[in-house]
């Protein structure tokens, strides 16, 4: 962002950095939304209230804005403009301590066994040597600031290279795997007119970078319902080599294949499906995490991880990389010499693994707020509603009486809800509309209660594609589905999500859910989240609310009482 808008003067300015790194933005502020968008590259967003969010400047932060050109200067101008009071010395410290960081050490390759770590001073080395695990990696000494290591430790060195602060400046360059000669259609099978769009385009060539040692790795954070995988596939056609997709689910899979073969001239010999029920391994093989990670017992070896060797691949696409297991991660340790590319809704991960994303999958290499593409039409306008409602009297007891796990699954099932779901289809009859939930018995209820089919984990994968099918065609109008519907589903027809029941704190349920509704539309699409009053349901809305004010949206909080559900 090269100018602001709003350039707020004296104390009107609406952020406050404080001196632990934390950054209070005052939401009520006419310059709430350019001050927002001027400092989401640089920081996380904490939380979330009504009036005052609070973000905070982290290492990983600074080196995801580095990754995508952003200075230090560029960061201390947007601080400046945007802040009341002068920026604390020690945050100013901390920041340009994680941009020296950036690029302190490098990695390049001097033959096909062996890479040539530099580094920036002297000290480093020394930190890298008196590691007990970084040191027995280091081969050969070749100055005070160079040494070689071995090309297969790559991944590893830089794995743990970042645990000690220091991000690896992956300069090796990667094996251009088989060649696989393909191209996109101008047109889809059914005859639309194709091509992907320029924010597609821009993330495709930062991830290829003309072809260079800095390109190859990284990691694209777009919105559900932007074109994730028109992404994926562009930089496949960048390529042209033999590609390896993993995914989150066998109908992620299917759809994968469905695009592929709409989208590019590749044949259905080309392109295999690695699933449960089929394994093939073609040119372009497109698997699941589930399947990389089955093993027959706890301790058992990885039946299926030697897919990611079995052929010479030139590129991984990890969709949804923000829900990767901890096995893949360590798969993807011993092949860094493959181009690697993440696609993902949020660089949020629940398990605390940001930093592993970072140095195995490769930094962010390109992002696009939500709001600015639902401003130029290419994903849904949302309004969000929370609403709030008791539980009946008569539960009352056995809440009290209960576990905390017991307790968030009694709110969770808040028989009050269905009277509400009821209300919300009837309001938006003539629309499509998902009924998302966790606890199958309470989704059985709804589901006969208003004679609609239900999807779950135990339906069967063709009975899933059929249902699926017959809503995006309108010919079923409200579909009730759990969590095998958060991931990768193209439900574009969607306008209205209602959830009522879920983790309730996992940004990363919430990016998927919320994209269920995101596709490009003409009507504005409505989230409703049902939530039972002073209940864990509650105490964990925060995290909702830090996820979409995260991606530019408010929401709107209603309660109900008693009164208003027993009438």
């Amino acid at each position: 962002m090269g100018s602001f808008r709003f350039l707020m003067e004296g104390n009107y300015k609406p952020i406050i950095v404080q001196s632990d790194g934390s950054i209070l933005l005052e939401v009520m502020s006419e310059a709430y939304e350019d001050a927002r968008d001027a400092i989401l590259p640089f920081t996380e967003l904490v939380k979330s209230p009504e009036y005052v969010h609070t973000y905070r400047i982290t290492a990983l932060s600074i080196w995801n804005a580095a990754a995508t050109g952003m200075t230090f200067d560029e960061v201390m101008t947007r601080l400046g403009s945007f802040s009341r009071y002068e920026i604390p010395k020690s945050v100013i410290s901390r920041i340009r301590e994680a941009f020296s960081r950036w690029g302190s050490v490098s990695l390049s390759r001097a033959d096909k066994s062996n890479i040539i770590v530099e580094v920036r001073d002297e000290r480093i080395l020394e930190e890298i040597l008196s590691n007990r695990k970084l040191g027995p990696v280091v081969k050969e000494i070749l100055s005070p600031k160079s040494f070689i290591i071995p090309s297969d430790e790559r991944g590893r060195f830089k794995h743990l290279l970042i645990k000690m602060g220091y991000p690896a400046e992956d300069m090796v360059g990667y094996d251009d795997g088989d060649p696989l000669g393909f191209h996109l259609r101008r047109n889809t099978l059914s005859g639309e007119v194709f091509e992907l769009r320029q924010y597609q385009k821009e993330a495709v060539d930062n991830f290829w970078a003309n072809g260079s040692p800095r390109g190859g790795q990284g990691i694209v954070v777009l919105p559900c319902g932007a074109g994730k995988t028109m992404v994926g596939i562009g930089v496949m056609e960048k390529l042209k080599t033999c590609t390896l997709i993993l995914c989150t689910s066998v109908a992620a899979v299917r759809q994968w294949i469905t695009e592929l073969l709409d989208k590019t001239s590749l044949e259905r010999d080309d392109v295999g499906e690695y699933t449960g029920p089929r394994k093939e391994i073609k040119p372009v093989t497109v698997t699941t995490y589930q399947i990389l990670t089955y093993r027959k017992s706890r301790r058992g070896p990885f039946e299926h991880m030697n897919l990611m060797k079995a052929r010479n691949w030139g590129l991984l696409i990890y969709d949804e990389v923000h829900v990767l297991p901890a096995p893949v991660f360590r798969a993807t340790i011993e092949i860094q010499a493959k181009r690697r590319l993440g696609l993902t809704a949020t660089l949020i991960r629940e398990d605390g693994l940001e930093e592993d994303a970072f140095s195995l999958i490769g930094p962010k290499c390109y992002d696009v707020p939500w709001k600015e593409l639902e401003e130029k039409g290419f994903i849904a306008e949302a309004i969000c509603y929370e609403i709030r409602i008791p539980l009946p009297r008569h539960m009352k007891g056995e809440y009290l009486a209960a576990s905390d796990r017991m307790q968030f699954r009694i709110a969770s099932e808040n028989p009050y809800k269905d009277t509400l779901v009821k209300q919300i289809v009837s309001k938006h009859r003539g629309e499509s509309i998902l009924i998302i939930g966790q606890y199958i018995n309470q989704l059985k209820r709804l589901s006969s209660i208003l004679k609609v089919p239900l999807i779950t984990g135990s339906t069967s994968e063709s009975k899933r594609d059929t249902l699926y099918s017959a809503f995006r065609h309108g010919d079923i109008p409200v579909l009730v589905v759990s969590k095998v519907a958060n991931f990768a589903i193209d439900l574009p027809d969607a306008s209205v999500a209602i959830q009522v029941s879920g983790t309730f704190g996992s940004r990363q349920e919430e990016a998927q859910r919320l994209g269920r509704i995101l596709r490009p539309k003409k009507r504005v699409s409505t989230f409703y989240t049902l939530v039972t009053s002073e209940s864990p349901e509650e105490n964990f809305a925060h995290k909702r609310q830090v996820f979409l004010a995260e991606q530019g949206y408010r929401y709107m909080i209603k309660e109900f009482s008693h009164a208003d559900l027993d009438s």
